[in-house]
């Protein structure tokens, strides 16, 4: 009964930390400044770049190697052009079906390309959950269940940013705190599904796992360079450039210490 727990306790770990990361936008009251809105794109943009070579693009070549050998890196190019794509894809689609009078502005476009990059890349890390704890079922060894109860407390500390740097951003679209919170949460319930399918399928979807990795990182650069690294410009100064290079650093802090 013991390793059921602590499964569980893993897969929902990670929502809870995105979940109370989101809830950092609380702590902001009335309208945000140029200024602050330079500090919060900046920060998300830094987060997003860093997480995408830390948690993505380098483990994917990594896992890659199993299978090619000789180019381990072509699951990491095609997945971040088909992630980039996606979102460009996407925003077409979406246009086409909307008549004039109902097309969305630039900040709703912007908004919903953060709330999918961010969202995507949490799918392949609940995958990554559910497949270090399905191999601890298969095993029964109290140890493989440690290894994997710490993987999922590493990635669930790295999603505290994580939901920050939705959730911040949202609120310059949607003016309102709660909103902001619920699109920042919702983006953490993929994370424990996901996870779910990773540990009943861990055999079969181990070989995907490397392209999941690059579309995400791909998704999220789009969006960094396409909407959050813009914006650090905003309210004339150099805090929003600052404000990257912090978020990046704090970024790749957490996954290299955490792994």
């Amino acid at each position: 009964m013991w390793n059921i727990w602590i499964t569980v306790f893993g897969f929902f770990f990670l929502f809870v930390m995105t979940t109370l990361g989101a809830s950092v936008v609380f702590l902001f009251k009335g309208e945000i400044s140029l200024k602050i809105k330079a500090l919060f794109s900046g920060f998300a943009a830094g987060v997003m770049l860093a997480a995408s070579v830390w948690s993505l693009i380098l483990p994917s070549i990594s896992q890659a190697e199993t299978y090619f050998s000789n180019v381990p890196f072509l699951p990491a190019v095609i997945g971040i052009l088909g992630g980039c794509l996606f979102l460009v894809l996407l925003d077409g689609i979406v246009e086409k079906i909307k008549s004039d009078k109902q097309a969305d502005t630039d900040l709703y476009k912007r908004a919903r390309r953060l709330f999918l990059a961010v969202t995507l890349h949490n799918i392949p890390e609940g995958l990554a959950v559910g497949f270090a704890f399905g191999a601890a079922y298969a095993a029964g060894l109290p140890s493989a269940y440690a290894a994997a109860l710490g993987l999922a407390i590493g990635i669930g500390i790295q999603n505290f940013p994580e939901g920050a740097a939705l959730a911040l951003p949202m609120k310059e679209r949607f003016q309102s705190n709660n909103r902001a919170f619920a699109w920042g949460m919702a983006s953490g319930l993929v994370e424990p599904l996901s996870a779910m399918i990773g540990f009943f399928l861990a055999a079969q979807l181990q070989i995907l796992q490397p392209w999941l990795l690059a579309f995400a990182a791909g998704a999220m650069i789009f969006v960094s360079v396409e909407d959050l690294i813009p914006d650090t410009k905003l309210g004339s100064s150099r805090i929003g450039a600052w404000s990257f290079i912090i978020g990046f650093c704090a970024m790749m802090i957490l996954d290299v210490a955490l792994g």
